[in-house]
């Protein structure tokens, strides 16, 4: 098998072709000519419009909403790509979609994290680079090389000139103080925790504020938003508690269900977050301010095919 192609090539599917297309920018190189779409019982149709024997395949897409679709897309492009003897294929996917469900949470429930990640190895992808992926052991779950970038420093760096005295970073569950701790520390500011209680899926009780907030400036940190249960519930804990103003950051925003108007109505001034996922015009809000990865990802993709150590590009 041809281990390194002679030629860089990208290609996306239908999930972020903004985010595609600016990765591709800042390669200096256009996105490949793929045709993607469906046939008339609703099965997922690939053509690659383009020759890519030999060469180095970068397959850009995101399994977001709708999952299964994107997914589809994903699994189909790897083939038509291995199929066409392609000489490595990464799949590029900057939100991994499923990768909740990376135990057995109850008995007779499936791991379906590994269960995907199965599928893009079966398809053919030689190496996936995704982003902060929500259980870091699910990189585990791969039989190929998996990059975890992390999003974190885009989103500190943004906060880094704001942060003053009365800044503190706010773990918005105790599966996020890692998290947290890691953006209190690069800040040099305290941190604060809520601990919370979930009698099931989507609902959450708030429980108390480890920490003092109160007059604080604080900033919640979390790798992604779904329908804004735990961050807005939080807010308002944070604010019943006497912050002063709150701002939220994450990586992924999936913002499904009733995440909009809980954002819009929550005492979050400000919500950071990433472009991992194509966010719909209509959902967006005054208060939502977008931060692209594509530089990020470029100097990744780059990396990979140069075969350049990966931690380069936090420097």
């Amino acid at each position: 098998m041809i281990t390194h192609g002679n030629e860089i090539k990208l290609f996306a599917g239908n999930s972020n072709r903004p985010l595609a297309e600016a990765i591709a920018k800042k390669l200096n190189t256009t996105l490949g000519e793929i045709e993607v779409g469906k046939f008339s019982d609703g099965e997922t149709s690939v053509h690659l419009a383009e020759t890519v024997r030999g060469r180095d395949l970068f397959i850009i897409q995101s399994t977001s909403s709708p999952v299964n679709d994107n997914l589809m897309e994903l699994l189909i492009m790897i083939d038509a790509a291995k199929r066409a003897s392609a000489g490595r294929v990464t799949a590029v996917m900057p939100y991994f979609g499923y990768a909740r469900q990376d135990r057995k949470a109850r008995s007779r429930d499936p791991i379906t994290a590994k269960l995907v990640a199965d599928l893009i190895t079966s398809a053919g992808a030689d190496r996936v680079l995704t982003m902060d992926l929500h259980a870091a052991q699910i990189q585990g779950f791969f039989n190929i090389p998996v990059d975890n970038l992390l999003g974190g420093p885009t989103l500190y760096n943004y906060f880094a000139d704001k942060v003053d005295e009365d800044y503190i970073v706010v773990s918005p569950d105790v599966g996020s103080v890692n998290r947290a701790r890691k953006v209190a520390e690069r800040l040099n500011c305290q941190m604060a925790i809520i601990d919370k209680r979930r009698p099931k899926a989507n609902v959450m009780e708030v429980m108390n504020i480890i920490g003092n907030v109160e007059g604080k400036r604080c900033l919640m940190v979390d790798d992604m938003i779904d329908t804004a249960g735990t961050i807005v519930q939080g807010a308002q804990a944070l604010a019943d508690k006497g912050a002063k103003e709150i701002y939220a950051c994450c990586t992924h925003a999936v913002l499904s269900g009733p995440a909009i108007e809980r954002l819009e109505k929550s005492p979050i001034k400000e919500l950071v977050m990433l472009d991992t996922i194509r966010l719909p015009e209509e959902k967006m809000l005054p208060k939502f301010k977008i931060l692209t990865v594509a530089d990020m990802f470029a100097a990744a993709i780059e990396n990979v095919y140069l075969d350049k150590p990966m931690s380069k590009i936090y420097d």
